[in-house]
């Protein structure tokens, strides 16, 4: 149980806390457009919110709760002009991809469709903007995989 709560504290209550800390300062910006934006909140899930592989209990009930939070979070704000969305990514370059072994790598890597590759920072920060800029996107999750669907076990 320990193991369980520190990852639902740091994926979970630690997303949620952060978005309760950054909220005041949202509500009080000065709204922009025809629609009165105020700016968006973007979480950040996981693939593993759909498809978790053996050993990822933990790991992906925080990851799907945060996808469960996007929708209602997103009707709570909508009276402050404040959207929210959430990005659910597999495997990209990244400082925690590095430290894989070669073997899950490739295992991971076998599991994408197109590309077959990482995704780059680069390709999460488009999405983010997108997010950013176009005020249609709300209350949605955004899977960025390649059509990747993560296999039982690696």
């Amino acid at each position: 149980m320990d193991n369980f709560r520190f990852v639902l504290d740091v994926n979970l209550i630690g997303t949620i806390d952060l978005v309760r800390s950054c909220l005041p300062h949202l509500t009080i910006v000065e709204p922009q457009g025809p629609d009165g934006d105020r700016g968006v909140v973007i979480m950040v899930s996981s693939a593993a919110a759909f498809e978790g592989q053996s050993g990822q209990v933990a790991y992906s009930a925080s990851k799907g709760a945060v996808v469960s939070m996007t929708l209602p979070m997103a009707r709570d704000l909508s009276r402050y002009g404040i959207r929210v969305m959430t990005l659910a990514p597999s495997m990209f370059d990244s400082a925690m991809t590095e430290k894989l072994s070669d073997k899950v790598k490739q295992s991971l890597l076998k599991s994408m469709e197109y590309p077959k590759r990482p995704g780059q920072p680069s390709e999460f920060a488009e999405v983010v903007r997108a997010c950013i800029t176009s005020s249609m996107l709300n209350g949605e999750v955004i899977r960025l995989d390649g059509a990747s669907r993560m296999p039982a076990r690696l």
